[in-house]
């Protein structure tokens, strides 16, 4: 009689059933749109932000093909204004402000602090649809006939043009309510939910930064929300606040707007501060120089830009002891700022320098906020800014500082965590090119801006004097380049999805509590609740020969 046997099957690594993690433990349109993960509303705050990262390029690279001949090249001069305050405003508020706090802040902060999720995690997914809400607002206001006051809705011009002024504002004001929310979400997440023995030295310096911004977010953005809702009034009931002609002051609408928005510089920097500490720690292999420094710097940084708003109205009419006392506050905001760059210095200095592509972003960074800040100190004093205010000059500046600094970090941190995101690896080559080309068209297309600025030329003219026109082209020439970068990235970053190769569970050998979780990670973040028992950034708990080995 024959028995029969029956077959043990073998599982293999091909017919293993994958891991769940937060990408398929569910899905279908609902289980995103209502999900309360932080990690996917992170991935749909990366979408969003990066669509309004290539419109507002999109308008910016209009601007500048406009501006290749003195007499402009596309637009009337209306619709020029038209064209660049939507580059303005879709940068500012849809992408620079949101963009790292949004999509890889609420990505790793719960990570690195050893939480399951944020504290409020439906606050949290309110916030992206507040964003989305404004996203959709500041489109349709394009729709009902656009808005051409720039970026800072300045009175009285704000309140006499007939364009969508009221749309726009009220897509503002719902930004600002999202802003808020991340905020209050990362300070209560902080102070409530980090892992055990997790002390406020054992943190890392990027969530030092993103509660730094986030005190900034609560404390600012409500002056925003009020100084729109006063502009919305005064058009539509004419009560007096900022109009001249009813007893109103224009100045006092600048007074407003800069005390929010040179905190919101910070809102906007300081997250790029907190990628750049943990990257040139990562990949230097080196505890950071000056931690606690550079932690009480952020909370510095946070207080002075409170006092310092005063610097854009150097030509305002204010008095002369007042422009005394923002101009040395200006001065004064760049020893925590220098304290921050001279640590990231001396970290990479003779540290074992792993030159891949989240590498070269930050230090592309370093170079970059270098002369933005440097800029930043000749337009602090008195004399000089009274002969480059509203010139390129200006302009340069403030891309350097605000474009080209928090754009490359914002890179360099999606390249750093892209394989914890998605498990998957992008192209390194591809990658370093890119760095490259964005690197070398962003200098291109504003170091021209620098001289033209200090010969004269003034900013948000649609025509100009052919003295100007070698600069206007090169910088035109420098977009184009910039612009091919960054396609370059978009493209190889949507094929690592497709046919990426799988990442390696530390990819870049990590020792924050990011780092010790599956990649991707699972929906509840850790499979045991992690315990901190070394101090932060301790690269001796790591063995990186086995992490050779298993590479290879």
């Amino acid at each position: 009689m024959t028995t029969n046997t029956p077959a043990v099957a073998t599982a293999t690594p091909e017919t293993q059933a994958p891991r769940e993690t937060y990408l398929n433990c569910s899905s279908g349109f609902m289980s995103w749109a209502g999900t309360l993960d932080h990690k996917r509303i992170g991935i749909m705050y990366l979408v969003g932000v990066g669509i309004a990262f290539l419109a507002g390029g999109l308008f910016a690279l209009l601007v500048r093909l406009h501006l290749w001949e003195p007499e402009g090249l596309l637009f009337s001069n209306l619709d020029y204004n038209q064209v660049f305050t939507l580059h303005g405003a879709f940068m500012v508020f849809l992408f620079v402000i949101p963009a790292i706090p949004g999509s890889i802040g609420n990505m790793v902060l719960p990570l690195m602090v050893g939480a399951k999720d944020v504290a409020l995690p439906r606050l949290n997914l309110l916030s992206f649809y507040l964003w989305l809400t404004g996203a959709i607002l500041a489109t349709l206001a394009i729709v009902l006939g656009g808005f051409d006051t720039g970026w800072t809705f300045y009175a009285p011009y704000s309140l006499y043009t007939d364009k969508a002024v009221v749309t726009i504002g009220l897509a503002v004001f719902v930004l600002g309510f999202s802003s808020i929310f991340t905020g209050l979400n990362f300070i209560v997440t902080v102070h409530k939910l980090r892992a055990p023995g997790m002390t406020w030295f054992r943190m890392p310096l990027m969530v030092w930064a993103l509660y730094s911004t986030s005190i900034l977010q609560v404390l600012a953005t409500p002056v925003l929300g009020i100084t729109v809702l006063l502009v919305a009034f005064e058009r539509l009931y004419h009560i007096g606040i900022f109009d001249p002609r009813l007893g109103g002051d224009p100045v006092l609408f600048e007074h407003f707007f800069w005390f929010y928005s040179h905190p919101a510089v910070y809102i906007m920097v300081l997250p790029a501060f907190g990628i750049i500490s943990e990257l040139v720690s990562v990949h230097s292999r080196k505890p950071l120089f000056g931690y606690k420094l550079i932690a009480f710097s952020s909370l510095a940084i946070a207080i002075i830009s409170f006092l310092v708003w005063g610097h854009h109205m150097f030509t305002s009419g204010q008095s002369t002891y007042a422009m005394f006392a923002f101009s040395f506050l200006t001065f004064f905001v760049a020893i925590p700022t220098a304290i921050k760059e001279f640590s990231w210095v001396a970290t990479v200095w003779k540290g074992s320098v792993a030159l891949n592509s989240p590498m070269l972003y930050a230090l592309a960074f370093l170079i970059i906020f270098a002369i933005g800040g440097l800029t930043g100190v000749i337009l602090g004093t008195l004399n000089v800014n009274l002969h480059l205010h509203d010139t390129y000059f200006v302009v340069a500046h403030f891309h350097y500082v605000m474009m080209g600094s928090i754009s490359l970090a914002f890179f360099a941190g999606l390249h750093h965590w892209w394989p914890k995101m998605f498990g998957k690896m992008y192209s390194e080559t591809l990658a370093k090119i890119a760095c490259l080309i964005i690197f070398v068209g962003f200098n291109m297309t504003f170091i021209p801006q620098f001289i033209m600025g200090s010969r004269g030329m003034p900013r948000r003219y649609a025509t100009y004097v052919p003295e100007f026109e070698p600069f206007h082209q090169a910088s035109t020439i420098g977009a184009i380049i910039l612009g091919c970068g960054v396609a370059l990235m978009v493209f190889y970053l949507l094929q690592s999805l497709l046919s990426g190769k799988k990442a390696k569970e530390n990819q870049w050998g990590g020792v924050t509590l990011d780092w010790h979780t599956p990649t991707p990670p699972p929906h509840l973040n850790f499979d045991h609740e992690p315990k901190v028992v070394h101090e932060v950034y301790d690269y001796s708990t790591l063995d990186y020969e086995s992490m050779q080995r298993d590479a290879t």
